[in-house]
């Protein structure tokens, strides 16, 4: 009766992510685990070699859902840490092997969770486009720098990559315009025969 109690009195918006995130983490525990347990018990080299592969690859994404985790509500969190870690993540999970390397420029920050959640996930999809589309096989470079000034919190992502100067609107892009909204701020984006830079910026409450 007193767990009902508790959890009656989060937003239900919360209450739904916590418990989408709970099933997604405990499925790819499970997937991680047998391949993991096929891997071990299998004699032959390539296929074992092939499901180590495909383990490394989950447990990386696994990194990347974990860290974009909701943060608990409560006092301000540090945002520098949470976005270190999330960079970090997609580092050794997406980039890595596409030769691509992921600078986060560090910075002292203090944001309510939603806030940094909101932010974590822009940049999430900023870094994942750019990844997709930006790059060829010799790779390149991205740049993630946020900072505040009196009231408010400007990030740039940026990179050196060479995607077409007219960009077909997808859903990431749609989404990205969806949480910049959701944080009260702007996005913009610009393309160029050196790379492409987005912007956001909103207010800190």
């Amino acid at each position: 009766m007193e767990l009902a109690t508790t959890q009656s009195s989060l937003p239900e918006e919360r209450l739904l992510i916590s418990e989408l995130t709970h099933r997604i983490n405990n499925e790819f525990t499970s997937v991680v685990n047998m391949i993991s347990l096929a891997a071990s018990r299998s004699t032959n080299g390539e296929a074992k070699s092939t499901l180590t592969a495909v383990m490394d690859r989950l447990d990386g994404y696994v990194r990347v859902h974990r860290a974009l985790q909701m943060p608990q509500p409560g006092e301000p969190i540090d945002a520098s840490a949470y976005l270190r870690e999330l960079c970090r993540s997609m580092s050794w999970s997406k980039l890595d092997q596409k030769n691509i390397d992921l600078i986060f420029a560090e910075r002292p920050l203090s944001l309510k969770s939603e806030q940094c959640w909101l932010l974590g996930m822009i940049v999430y999809e900023l870094i994942n486009n750019a990844a997709r589309h930006a790059f060829e096989a010799a790779g390149g470079e991205i740049r993630v720098d946020v900072s505040q000034a009196g009231g408010f919190v400007e990030c740039h992502v940026s990179d050196d990559g060479t995607a077409p100067f007219f960009v077909r609107r997808g859903r990431g892009l749609k989404i990205i315009e969806d949480l910049a909204a959701r944080l009260d701020g702007e996005f913009e984006q610009q393309f160029g025969p050196h790379g492409s830079a987005a912007r956001i910026i909103f207010p800190a409450r």
